[in-house]
């Protein structure tokens, strides 16, 4: 879904109720240049304060939103209105830009490309989070997209200290029809983990998607046990698992698991975030926007519902769409 940009509000009265916004504000400063006259740092900053402000509004950080705007700020300056035939086509996609630069701030993460690619052994991905933020359930939803892909999955689960940790994996590997890899409770998951991969490596699963037990990130005894499930089976990539609706404490849940799981040759130990119950941010979307521009982490895919297909990759298109709707 496309950003929908009010064209006749544009074309129409700026005194209306969202005359304060930024959106009025940049109409208003680009109305002002006339004929073939660019666009300066004096015409654009007056509204790119406006944007910043609505940024902070919506739960991005300061820097953060001070970021965006200086790379649409970049993006106009100099500018000729008599290329364009609308503010919107101006300015939506120097937003979508800022904002993509933000949310992949490395290559970004195509696990299907990933999991081709593996020969020696199959394509490993861990899933680490605090309780209760739906690691298990995002696990599964992977598990659906890897399989619907042509992939075959192998569930392995190394949440050995939590009741019915396996029990609930056993119900996600029936409706899925994905072996589950497990050996009960009391184990040590890195072993677990080694174990499930030569299993894997043994039979037709090009994947596994280890199941980990939420720990709270300042725990320093079961981060130790987490880094060592990392250090003895080099997972691919470690998957942070958080709740869109924690806003600004999941940076700090992403930080510390970062830390806490990077090599001492590395200035992170996550390599991706998946955000559960994205379908019930609304527009407090900033936080996701904030947890990439802080972490230097993308964010390789939202949880939007219950359903195993309710998975989807975070565009830029769809994050300015809830950041500036009314």
């Amino acid at each position: 879904e496309e950003f929908e940009w009010d064209e006749e509000e544009e074309e129409g009265d700026s005194s209306s109720a969202d005359s304060n916004s930024w959106t009025a504000s940049l109409r208003t400063a680009i109305s002002q240049v006339s004929g073939n006259r660019t666009l300066t740092s004096n015409d654009l900053t007056p509204a790119l304060a406006a944007m910043r402000a609505t940024l902070e509004s919506k739960n991005v950080a300061s820097d953060v939103a001070q970021q965006i705007c200086e790379s649409v700020h970049q993006s106009l300056l100099g500018a000729r209105m008599s290329t364009f035939s609308s503010v919107k086509s101006l300015v939506v996609p120097a937003l979508e830009s800022a904002i993509t630069r933000v949310l992949t701030p490395t290559e970004p993460l195509d696990l299907l490309k990933m999991c081709k690619s593996r020969r020696s052994r199959p394509f490993v991905m861990a899933f680490v989070g605090i309780n209760g933020v739906g690691k298990s359930t995002t696990l599964a939803k992977v598990a659906y997209y890897l399989k619907s892909h042509g992939h075959s999955p192998l569930i392995a689960a190394c949440d050995t200290f939590r009741s019915g940790a396996v029990e609930q994996l056993r119900v996600h590997s029936d409706c899925l029809g994905v072996p589950l890899f497990q050996r009960g409770y009391a184990k040590s998951p890195s072993d677990v983990a080694r174990l499930a991969i030569q299993h894997a490596s043994t039979s037709a699963n090009d994947c596994v998607l280890i199941d980990t037990a939420g720990r709270m990130q300042n725990n320093a005894p079961l981060m130790a046990a987490l880094k060592k499930l990392k250090d003895e089976n080099g997972p691919d990539v470690v998957c942070f698992v958080g709740e869109a609706l924690v806003g600004n404490d999941g940076v700090n849940q992403l930080r510390m698991f970062s830390k806490a799981l990077a090599p001492a040759s590395a200035k992170t130990g996550v390599d991706c975030v998946v955000l559960t119950k994205f379908d019930a941010v609304s527009d407090k979307v900033g936080a996701a926007v904030t947890m990439c521009g802080v972490t230097g982490v993308q964010v390789a895919f939202v949880g939007t519902g219950q359903k195993y297909n309710h998975l989807r990759k975070l565009s830029a298109k769809m994050v300015v769409k809830k950041l500036f709707e009314r």
